[in-house]
Formats: structure tokens, sequence, C-alpha cells
């Protein structure tokens, strides 16, 4: 597609038609604003995610909502929900083709009326920001991660996404990481922790028959307890930890699942199994591929491992587990130690630790039925009253708002 004609002609977008007076976003006295959301592609991810989940926030609140990526796969939902997409090349880190995105983005921004661009990844960003300069429109961004920075040249590049006038964090985790690595003031930081859909991640709504299809294909036996690791092979999720952790626990009345795909890391994928083999483990840890059904892989698991030996900036898979009411088991370090309360809605093992994480399975292997019950609630009461999608883009709309009623004041 051409992307300029794709401005000039994008005849399947939807304005949003809410009346002034029916916004929950800027105010009675107030015009709905327009929000253009900037990020690579609209491909399976927690950013694409969550900028639908906020698209769809600001048209229900009677905002106008626009993404801007360079299309893919999760397009067609943002259509369904009345949000206008316009697809230009911002996945692109070639200069050139940044520069250009700039005017691309600047016409758009002026032609759609756009009051706040929010910007949601590193290459994309730097196009916005400066679109947003010429234009005089508000810029915000959402710092994900915390990116690779151990030279100059990568700290400037991930600069940009300190450049908002409102930073959001996706955990104090982050904020931190923030005010010390870029030195943006707390005034500037808005934490917002991403929700998840507690519609899907809901106990009751996880049909037996899903669970019992997926116990079938993975040939689990109907006594042992399950003892789960999801997420991508790559090194830095904690396979290798994991392994240790159940070669110590030093039991065969469990089998245990490493859930992910290798995204083209066959050789660590091999490396895993090898390691799985030389322990005379084969029987017990298996490498599953990456599973579509998550909600029900979670609830035939009886115990839910995070044991990433980074920080994880938030750590999606035990915020579902929890919601999910399973006892879950994240590292002592990042999003995790903010989304597992240690000891009642989880517990927490040391990073790059296999004892600890050893120790930690064996006490949820050993919890009553009583006990089991109790953290199960206490996990899924925790979740809902912070981790929930509907919070992430309630505050997420509140920032927009500080900006908007700002303009306001200032007229």
């Amino acid at each position: 597609m051409d992307t300029d004609n794709s401005i000039e002609n994008s005849a399947d977008k939807t304005p949003g038609n809410t009346p002034a007076d029916q916004s929950d976003i800027a105010g009675a006295e107030l015009r709905p604003p327009t929000v253009m959301q900037v990020l690579p592609e609209l491909v399976t991810g927690g950013v694409e995610r969550g900028t639908i989940d906020v698209a769809n926030a600001i048209v229900e609140g009677g905002g106008r909502s626009i993404v801007v990526s360079a299309g893919g796969p999760m397009t067609h939902e943002l259509q369904r929900l009345g949000v206008e997409h316009f697809e230009l090349p911002v996945a692109s880190k070639n200069p050139f083709v940044m520069r250009r995105n700039i005017q691309r983005l600047v016409v758009l921004a002026q032609q759609e009326q756009v009051d706040i661009i929010h910007a949601r990844s590193r290459a994309p960003a730097w196009s916005a920001y400066y679109a947003a300069r010429r234009t005089k429109k508000h810029f915000i961004t959402t710092f994900h991660g915390t990116y690779s920075y151990g030279n100059w040249f990568k700290r400037r590049y991930n600069a940009v996404m300190t450049k908002g006038e409102r930073v959001i964090a996706i955990s104090d985790f982050i904020a931190g990481h923030i005010r010390k690595i870029y030195g943006v003031p707390s005034s500037n930081i808005r934490v917002i922790p991403r929700g998840i859909d507690l519609n899907k991640f809901d106990a009751s709504k996880v049909s037996q028959e899903r669970i019992i299809k997926l116990a079938n294909e993975w040939r689990l036996p109907d006594d042992m307890s399950i003892i789960m690791l999801p997420g991508r092979l790559t090194r830095w999720k904690g396979q290798t930890i994991f392994i240790e952790a159940i070669k110590k626990l030093g039991r065969t009345d469990v089998q245990c699942l490493m859930v992910g795909s290798a995204q083209g890391r066959e050789d660590y994928r091999e490396e895993l199994e090898q390691e799985i083999e030389r322990y005379g483990m084969e029987n017990i840890i298996h490498v599953v591929d990456h599973c579509d059904d998550m909600p029900a892989a979670l609830m035939l698991t009886d115990v839910v491992v995070s044991a990433s030996t980074d920080p994880e900036a938030f750590g999606r898979v035990v915020v579902e587990g929890q919601a999910l009411g399973r006892p879950v088991i994240g590292t002592n370090h990042g999003g995790s130690k903010e989304t597992i309360i240690d000891g009642e809605t989880g517990w927490l093992a040391e990073p790059n630790d296999p004892a600890s994480l050893t120790e930690a399975i064996a006490k949820i292997l050993d919890l009553s039925e009583e006990q089991r019950v109790k953290v199960s609630e206490k996990a899924i009461t925790h979740i809902h009253e912070n981790y929930s999608k509907e919070i992430m883009c309630a505050r997420t709309l509140d920032v927009y708002n500080e900006l908007i009623a700002g303009d306001a004041n200032s007229s």
C-alpha cells in the first residue's frame, strides 16, 4: 500500500461520533479529544493489546481514536471497534524512512485535528516526537521496558521515550529505571501497570472441555501435580534455572512443562532438551510449543512459575495466573515484586537461584486444600483491584485529560 495514499484515501476509517457532552475524557465543556497512538506493527503482543484496549476506551469515552502502524493481523480488530487505522512504515529503523515519517505524521495530525500523539515504541516515537513539535500537539510516551542502554548511542536512541509531557511507566520498577538512567523527574512520570482481560482470565469461564483437550494433547496423567513455566524460549526467561530447580526437587509425582515458542532459537531448545536428557528427566520435564489457550493451560496447572533471570518490566504470566486463582511463583526483582504479595497471593524466589525456586515450589505442593483456597481467593481479589484492563484504560484516559484540561485552563 502506498503510505501517502493511505492517509489521503483511508476509506476504511470510522470516526468516533459520540457527542461531546457524553465524553468521560475531556469533560462536558470540552470537545472530545482526538488521540493518535503510534506503534510499529499490529501483531500479537502486550504493546499491541494495550494499544487496542486504550483505543477502544477512547471511543467508548466519546473521543476519537486513531492508530498508526505498519499494519498486521490485529488491524481488523481496531476496525470492528470503530477505531481509525492509518498504515505508515513506522516499524522501519531506516533514518531516511523515519525522517519521511515525520512529515507524514505532520500531515495526518493536521488533517485529522489530532490533540494528543501517544508513542509506544522507540523508532516510531522519534518521528512522532518531531511531528508533535512541528504541529504543537501534546506528546505522550509509554515506557514498556528497560531496553538495552549499555552505551551512549543506545541511551540516546532510547531517550525519545522520555520526551513526553507525560511518560507512562508500566511498573514502579520501570519508573525507577527512567528516573535513574534518564533523569526524568517524578512529576512527569505516571505509573500505569498493564491490565489483563478479566473476562478471559476467569476460572468460571474456562470449560472442563478446554482443560481436558490440552491435558490429552500434552498426555498429562490425572494423578500428578502439574508445574508450568510459560514463556518464549529465550535464556533470560530462566528455563535452565527451572530445570535445575526441578532436579533439586527430586520428586517423581510431578509433570513439568515449559510452554513457549522458540521463535527461531532452535539451538536453545535443543540445549534445554539435552540438559533434560542428561539429568534423566525426560519423563518429568517437557518442552512444548506455544499454546493458543493460555487460560486453559494455566487452569490445569498446580504451580505457575516465572523464573526470569533479568527483571520483568511487568510480568504478565504471574498476573494471569493469580487472576485464575492459581498458585504462582515469580522472581524477587522487577515487576513481579509489585504484582505478587509474597506468601499471600503467591511466592517470590531469588533470581538465578535454583534452590530458592525449589523451596518455593515445594511450599506450594505442600499446601493444604484450605490454604490453597485462601491464597486463590486473595490472589483473584488482588488482581481485580489492581490489574484489570479497565483500570489501565481509565488511568490512561486520566493522563490524556490532564493535558486537555490544561489547554482549557490556559485558554
